[in-house]
């Protein structure tokens, strides 16, 4: 996922929100000394709290609180901290804010980035700093091949979820002619790529747009894929430009799908365009639909936040998971939870995590849903896509 305007105050924006006291109250058990022995130490959710697709980022840092919220209850005191830095999701306020995390020795371990755009701009500075992150969402290919022994995805990568959309367009539309649009960002960009490659010729014209919040007029772009003949739109982008091209699509008549990745699975989508006008737009995802994760998460999400999980909101909180596991069986420095990342093998209630030497998740867990917009506004599950 993406790169997002920046809505920077004074230049880089952070929210260092730190939830809770510092460390376990003291126990009579030799047990209890132990686990004690693993408090006072945070972990930080990086990402987009504020800018044009905060929607998506808040999702992921819900998910990733419950986890730590759920644990510190189970110990009976703040035995890990939350901290939260607020990214907006922009590559170019990404590299202060990381270099304000790092510099907090409590912290050992970061959920996140969502957005691909901000992980190429953030992730060498935990690199040299050694701190390992699970990234729930960013999903351009090349990210794991930087060499950072820090980096781990949780999910796919766009070489799933791009072959995944083309076979949607394929063999679920039977569309002839497809029109493929991207927003020129990492993920964006990266996204469509694939998709024009697993198309071929069934692409009949291409076409490029600013990112969000750059751009309100696409009458260009529509009026291209009005007269290309095209019955089915792809693009490569996020949730707000999306809205809007779809809103303008409907109103000058056409009739054609609009399909994309999961940084359009979003409410804002509709939002943007008109929920009638949305109705019927697809996206994929390399997540399961959030409302049938496993154990209490659904309930327990709905009760803290009082909405429903959203993207990733379901993946975030098995990271978060993943690392208290690991914190919690004495992992308590980064260098050891770094090394703990080699050889997790973890059931979570998303998905099972299993991650190869380049922090890709392992390719038996991978999966890719489709989803589609309906009166609700939202993007509700449709069919899971085969990958192999």
């Amino acid at each position: 996922m993406r790169q997002v305007l920046a809505r920077a105050i004074g230049g880089v924006a952070i929210i260092g929100l730190i939830a809770g006291a510092a460390a376990c109250n003291s126990g009579s058990s030799s047990d209890d000394t132990a686990s004690e022995g693993n408090c006072g130490y945070k972990l930080a959710f990086f990402g987009a709290l504020t800018g044009s697709a905060a929607n998506l980022g808040v999702n992921i840092e819900q998910g990733f609180e419950l986890a730590i919220d759920q644990y510190n209850k189970s110990k009976g005191s703040t035995c890990i901290e939350v901290a939260k830095f607020d990214s907006q999701g922009e590559a170019s306020v990404a590299p202060g804010v990381a270099r304000s995390l790092v510099a907090d020795k409590k912290i050992l371990g970061i959920v996140g980035p969502p957005f691909s755009g901000e992980s190429e701009a953030a992730d060498p500075i935990f690199e040299s700093a050694g701190i390992p992150t699970i990234t729930p969402s960013a999903t351009r290919v090349s990210l794991s091949s930087k060499g950072w022994k820090v980096f781990h995805r949780a999910v796919a990568n766009d070489d799933a979820q791009g072959p995944a959309a083309a076979s949607y367009i394929k063999d679920n539309l039977k569309a002839q002619k497809v029109f493929v649009a991207d927003d020129q960002s990492a993920y964006g960009a990266g996204l469509a790529d694939v998709v024009k490659s697993k198309l071929g010729s069934l692409v009949v014209a291409t076409d490029k747009t600013e990112g969000d919040g750059k751009q309100a007029d696409f009458s260009a772009l529509v009026q291209k894929v009005t007269s290309s003949g095209a019955t089915a739109l792809f693009y490569g982008g996020y949730y707000t430009n999306a809205g809007i091209i779809r809103k303008q699509l409907t109103a000058a008549g056409w009739k054609g799908t609009l399909l994309g990745g999961d940084g359009m699975k979003d409410p804002g989508l509709s939002k943007a365009s008109g929920v009638a006008a949305a109705v019927g737009t697809v996206v994929t995802c390399p997540c399961s639909p959030p409302e049938a994760a496993g154990g209490t998460f659904v309930n327990d999400y709905k009760a803290k936040w009082n909405q429903d999980a959203g993207t990733y909101s379901d993946v975030a909180y098995d990271a978060a998971n993943i690392f208290l596991q690991g914190i919690d069986a004495g992992n308590n420095t980064q260098a050891k939870l770094l090394e703990y990342l080699k050889t997790v093998n973890y059931k979570g209630i998303a998905n099972t995590y299993k991650f190869t030497e380049t922090g890709e998740l392992d390719p038996s867990f991978i999966k890719v849903w489709a989803f589609k917009f309906d009166n609700s506004g939202d993007a509700k599950a449709d069919v899971e896509i085969k990958t192999s």
